[in-house]
């Protein structure tokens, strides 16, 4: 019986070593935790590829069992105003650390998420409790960070997990929840993934809860995308001339399956690169894949917008041809 737990939470890392993907960045912060030293820092990167988790374990290997006593995390997009820079943070911050820690640590994650004016008053906090408090800011845009607080941060970036670190990761959780994993099922996991291990462990544990055999059907449909090859056949549909087909693909998609214009719009675009088109044609077509994307980011109908992208597909390829 499997157990009715968050699976990303049963299995965040507990260490900096069970981190993984992120070998050079772990190998620096280790040195750090060594030195029982710690600057500012700021990670940036894409979701689910360990930035809280590194910031938890920090805190975990520099304070030991009480290490809650001296850490407070903060999520910027649901408290980002100049007030809580000015109350929570900064009272937490002027406080002197418990037991025999040298400083506290603040995280504010999301921290892309704060005004311009809240990350102004954060720099002058930053400056001003240096000797009793660390702050770790969490962001996927580092671009979103004001200067200042850059200036004053270790800047680590972190990069989308390897195809064979969440390959090891998933079939290390399956191995322990007793399930039969497929090849085809881990294929699957990897490509909806992308990168992401929390989006991995996710969609391991809802097809799961369906079967203890994960398989790729169990993947696709638990975490509502195409198979790559439906992407594919839409596509060639559409540059083979075939418009009442490519149509019916993509009622398939919407209707049928349930997916958005946006997981759509992101898988063609990702489909786009595994297939033998040329390389003028695929600039074309991947410009006008990114203009379709922004009209619907706006608000445009996304139907009418998928199906002027398939149109678009079909006069490129009969110009092609």
């Amino acid at each position: 019986m499997l157990k009715e737990e968050i699976w990303i939470e049963k299995y965040r890392p507990k260490r900096l070593e069970d981190v993984v993907g992120q070998v050079e960045i772990i190998k620096r912060l280790k040195s750090y935790i060594q030195s029982r030293n710690l600057p500012h820092l700021l990670f940036s990167g894409p979701p689910g590829v360990g930035k809280t988790a590194s910031a938890i374990c920090v805190a975990r290997e520099l304070f030991g069992e009480n290490w809650q006593n001296n850490f407070t995390e903060l999520n910027a997009s649901d408290e980002r105003g100049i007030d809580v820079v000015r109350t929570k943070i900064k009272n937490f911050a002027r406080t002197a650390p418990l037991g025999e820690a040298e400083f506290k640590i603040i995280f504010l994650d999301e921290a892309d998420a704060l005004t311009s004016d809240a990350q102004s008053a954060l720099r002058r906090t930053m400056e001003k409790y240096t000797s009793s408090c660390r702050f770790i800011l969490s962001c996927n845009y580092s671009s979103k960070i004001i200067e200042p607080i850059q200036s004053r941060c270790a800047v680590y970036r972190f990069k989308p997990i390897s195809s064979a670190a969440v390959e090891e990761r998933v079939k290390h959780i399956a191995k322990i929840e007793g399930l039969n994993l497929t090849d085809d099922g881990l294929e699957a996991i990897r490509y909806v993934a992308a990168g992401d291990m929390r989006r991995a462990i996710n969609a391991l544990q809802a097809a799961a809860l369906l079967d203890r055999t994960v398989d790729l059907d169990a993947i696709y449909k638990t975490t509502a995308t195409a198979k790559p090859e439906e992407v594919v056949e839409l596509i060639k549909l559409a540059l083979d001339g075939h418009f009442m087909k490519a149509r019916g693909q993509l009622d398939y998609l919407l209707i049928e399956q349930g997916l958005s214009g946006e997981d759509i719009i992101g898988q063609i675009y990702r489909a786009m690169f595994d297939m033998q088109i040329p390389d003028k044609l695929k600039v074309d077509l991947i410009d006008r894949i990114g203009e379709i994307d922004f009209r619907m980011a706006e608000g445009a109908n996304e139907r009418i917008q998928l199906e002027a992208l398939i149109a678009h597909f079909i006069l490129c390829g009969v110009n092609k041809k």
